[in-house]
């Protein structure tokens, strides 16, 4: 039988405190997220209604399906910045039309919709998920431009905006511009390097210069409509294709447009009527334990996010610290990965490599679940050859070509980050629980490090070494480190797609699977030499 049996008592003490752990940290980016939504705040969103506007978030309503899942990601972009958290842009995944879309929206309550750093860096993001998955792009565009006073780190990487939309148009997937107010400036370039561009009468304001710097460049007068408006580019620059007489109207015509796209995924689901887990989803609160330092069985998280709980375990004898196997998640095939005992040894990065491949020879994808602190290390496991084991690992994670998706669940520290496909491996999705630390290891781990390195230069030296002064260090440090590696972090610098709630997790995988099937998922038998 491949049906996973589950050992989790979640009356337990420790289940208990591992869910209210976890329930304290969703209410902490709970806050974050609620700032995300809020924007600009009611004073903003107030003056926006005021003038007769939707906001971002209304307008993606308006545009999806009725009642289709909306996956919202980078919602805490620029979290731990001087910027709004979400870098005043909603973007996501959502059905359109009945076809799933790339969706950005510029919130126009955050400074006018102006770009800033962290926004551009989600943007970017988004475009390259649209790309990796073959998914339409549609923006919908209302921004003042880049924000002037952080213009040095926004005008040069920013370029690659308007390339990208160049890039996807190549690649023939379609790209939809809904301009819902000003795109001017380099913005302007956004709906003229779009495929399909919808403006608003007596809304859409589309111009390289506004009128005061043309005046100011040429001492010619002009009025926002006649330099820009959505008539006049509609009739004379031919710069519209679509004439909306309001937002209501640009949005059903965005509808339309997606409509006959005639845009197909390239493979669905295997199984049309999936069977759910035969586990609660709410038991994977209950699962991590707090502190990191307990081990915990990844199977119990499998058992509840898989089609009928139904693993079909790879090796279960070899290389136990790592668990691999074969499931169904809303239907679709996938390959599992995830750490049990945190560390990874020789036996463990041999079976993950004859794995990955067998997963490319199926053309099946991969989804790896972190939880580790690395490859063993020591004279013994040195001896034995756990860097080209390792690296015979990070060689098949960096070759393989079938689609990945990485969840950190727990620890995801030093080269083990890396061979479970860390983000500079280029998975299709990361996530995060909150439980999640990625750091190039242990907060104590480092500071340890650092502190021996300190002592070790003083003897050498023959310096006296101030034992005080590096304790007091040391706290510093694993205070820094402990920061750093927190999920909200990351997730604010755009090093994942998401934190997510765990109950979530199986439906939030699916929507991720789902999109990944608009391209083709195509294996590879080319890999680089593996040194046995």
């Amino acid at each position: 039988m491949t049906i996973l049996s589950s050992t989790l008592d979640s009356s337990s003490p420790q289940a208990q405190e591992a869910a209210a752990a976890m329930k304290a940290s969703l209410a902490e980016i709970g806050v974050e997220i609620a700032k995300s939504v809020a924007g600009g705040g009611e004073k903003y969103t107030a003056r926006h209604h005021k003038r007769g506007k939707l906001t971002a978030r209304e307008r993606i309503e308006l545009l999806l399906d009725l009642e289709s899942p909306f996956l919202e990601l980078a919602t805490l972009a620029g979290y731990g910045s001087n910027f709004t958290v979400g870098g005043s842009i909603v973007a996501g995944i959502g059905l359109v039309s009945g076809v799933e879309c790339l969706i950005l929206a510029n919130d126009p309550t955050v400074k006018g919709g102006t770009s800033n750093p962290p926004g551009l860096r989600k943007t970017l993001r988004m475009h390259e998920v649209a790309l990796q998955n073959r998914l339409p792009v549609i923006t919908l565009v209302e921004s003042g431009g880049a924000d002037l006073p952080t213009q040095k780190d926004i005008f040069i990487p920013g370029g690659a905006t308007f390339r990208n939309l160049t890039r996807l148009s190549k690649e023939g997937i379609p790209t939809i511009a809904l301009v819902f107010g000003n795109s001017t400036a380099g913005g302007a370039y956004l709906p003229g390097m779009s495929d399909h561009v919808v403006m608003i009468e007596q809304q859409s304001k589309v111009f390289l210069a506004g009128p005061p710097l043309v005046k100011a460049a040429t001492g010619e007068e002009s009025d926002d409509e006649s330099l820009g408006g959505a008539d006049m580019h509609a009739r004379v620059s031919g710069l519209a294709d679509h004439y909306a007489l309001d937002e209501q109207d640009a949005i059903r015509i965005g509808r339309n447009i997606v409509s006959r796209l005639n845009h197909r995924k390239a493979s669905g689901p295997a199984t049309s009527d999936p069977k759910p887990p035969r586990y609660p989803a709410d038991e994977l609160l209950s699962i991590v334990p707090p502190d990191l330092k307990s081990p915990f069985d990844p199977r119990e998280v499998i058992a509840r996010i898989v089609d009928d709980s139904d693993f079909d375990e790879f090796k279960p004898l070899y290389g136990s610290s790592l668990v691999t196997g074969w499931a169904q998640l809303h239907g679709f095939p996938v390959g599992i990965l995830a750490n049990a005992r945190g560390v990874l040894f020789s036996e463990e990065s041999q079976k993950a490599t004859q794995f990955i491949q067998l997963a490319n020879r199926s053309n099946t994808p991969l989804l790896f679940l972190h939880n580790t602190t690395g490859y063993m290390v020591g004279k013994e496991y040195e001896q034995n050859g756990i860097i080209k084991h390792g690296s015979m690992m990070i060689n098949a994670v960096s070759n393989s070509t079938v689609p990945h998706i990485s969840l950190l669940l727990g620890n995801s520290y030093g080269a083990g980050h890396y061979g479970m496909c860390g983000r500079a491996y280029d998975p299709r999705f990361v996530f995060t629980w909150p439980s999640a630390r990625s750091s190039v290891m242990g907060a104590t781990q480092l500071a340890d490090v650092i502190t021996n390195v300190s002592r070790a230069s003083a003897l050498a030296q023959s310096k006296p070494f101030d034992e005080e002064g590096a304790a007091a260090m040391h706290a510093a440090i694993e205070k820094q480190i402990s920061a750093e590696a927190m999920p909200m972090v990351l997730s604010g610098l755009v090093y994942d797609d998401g934190i997510i709630d765990p109950r979530d997790t199986r439906d939030v995988l699916g929507v991720a699977l789902s999109a990944i099937h608009t391209a083709p998922v195509e294996g590879t038998s080319s890999f680089g030499v593996f040194r046995m």
